[in-house]
């Protein structure tokens, strides 16, 4: 009871970021104390990122309610994420999805593969994927994606990640290295991308071949 409490007063914290009730609705079914460490699980319901090991954190649940809103989820979408983390953001897409909803999630590191993948479990979710790899090359076998959500601040857009975005599909990406952006890219009916600017942000840095360790135009 004392955590759906404290998710419940989180939820409600949200709502000055006017934050969908149909996203609302999905974060407070969430039990996002199944998605951090141990040592955290006493902060899991504050509005701040939270270290999730191998230096890589779980997003403030506020950015997840705003990237929600931005990839404008409904149920039965076909959506790859970049960047598993923990696992949270995954789960809290799956519920504005529903049970036809079908989400691919890359994660680079393979034990934070293991840990979402354990998290998704325990937390009830069946229609995730995590996939142990280099996210920014996306996942060509299950293209194209009617929605792609990128986690991790990238140098520039990767291509394949525009290659396998279905036309009329939405994009939500980190751009920037100490200066970042995030980006919210549309792919209209003729293939041609529409990019617009939401606002600073800080995540972790896109590892990959069409991450940081390319030269792409740093920012």
């Amino acid at each position: 009871m004392e955590y759906e409490r404290e998710r419940k007063k989180l939820v409600n914290s949200l709502r000055k970021y006017n934050i969908s009730e149909r996203t609302l609705k999905a974060m407070n079914k969430v039990p996002r104390h199944l998605f951090v460490p141990s040592i955290q699980i006493a902060n899991a319901y504050v509005d701040h990122p939270l270290p999730i090991g191998y230096a890589q954190t779980i997003s403030a649940p506020h950015m997840v309610a705003m990237m929600c809103d931005l990839l404008d989820l409904h149920e039965g979408l076909k959506l790859l994420e970049i960047g598993a983390g923990s696992g949270y953001n995954a789960a809290v897409m799956a519920e504005i999805m529903g049970k036809k909803g079908e989400i691919y999630s890359i994660e680079r590191l393979e034990k934070l593969a293991v840990f979402a993948r354990d998290n998704l479990k325990k937390a009830g979710y069946s229609n995730v994927e995590i996939i142990n790899g280099d996210g920014s090359l996306g996942l060509p076998e299950h293209a194209p994606y009617d929605r792609i959500c990128v986690t991790a601040s990238a140098p520039c857009t990767p291509v394949p990640l525009v290659e396998q975005l279905k036309p009329g599909g939405i994009m939500v990406i980190p751009e920037g290295k100490s200066y970042q952006r995030l980006y919210l890219i549309k792919k209209d009916m003729d293939g041609n991308i529409i990019k617009e600017d939401r606002g600073g942000v800080i995540f972790v840095p896109l590892v990959g071949n069409h991450g940081f360790n390319m030269l792409c135009g740093d920012r």
